[in-house]
């Protein structure tokens, strides 16, 4: 098995000729397709959610790798429902939540566009929810530390 779990490693040996061999196995995943906000449909897009990542941490201390990897745990829970179609707001709290792991700003940029932030109210308020999570993130830590 490998380090995602997304494949099979087999030592095979040929029946006639005793050649030894190795083959990979990976898990064929169903087609997901997007449910829009006006009920329209299409095939999830695996470079559109990266240009997306790609977008928000411009500037930042973000590598392509990183990103690259976001798209494939994102995609990876969203297959893990087994389920067809995912409506597009939960992709969006998908990127939204793997953004917040990876790069508070990324985030916050990533949520003024998705979220349609009308003033600088908006801005202010996510910032300072921001603060407030890190914040208790960092008294659990302390708490569990001791």
């Amino acid at each position: 098995m490998s380090k995602d779990g997304t494949t099979i490693r087999r030592r095979r040996e040929c029946l006639d000729c005793t050649y030894r061999y190795t083959t990979y196995e990976q898990i064929e995943r169903t087609e997901l397709r997007v449910v829009k906000k006006d009920g329209s449909r299409e095939a999830i897009n695996r470079e559109k959610l990266f240009r997306g990542l790609v977008k928000a941490c411009e500037k930042r201390p973000v590598s392509m790798e990183r990103l690259d990897r976001a798209v494939e745990e994102i995609l990876a829970d969203l297959h893990k429902d087994h389920i067809s179609e995912v409506p597009s707001n939960l992709i969006g709290a998908e990127v939204m939540d793997k953004l917040h792991q990876i790069d508070p700003v990324a985030y916050v940029r990533y949520v003024s566009v998705y979220r349609q932030f009308d003033n600088v109210g908006e801005f202010i308020s996510e910032i300072q929810s921001l603060e407030n999570r890190a914040m208790r993130d960092h008294m659990q830590r302390r708490l569990f530390k001791e």
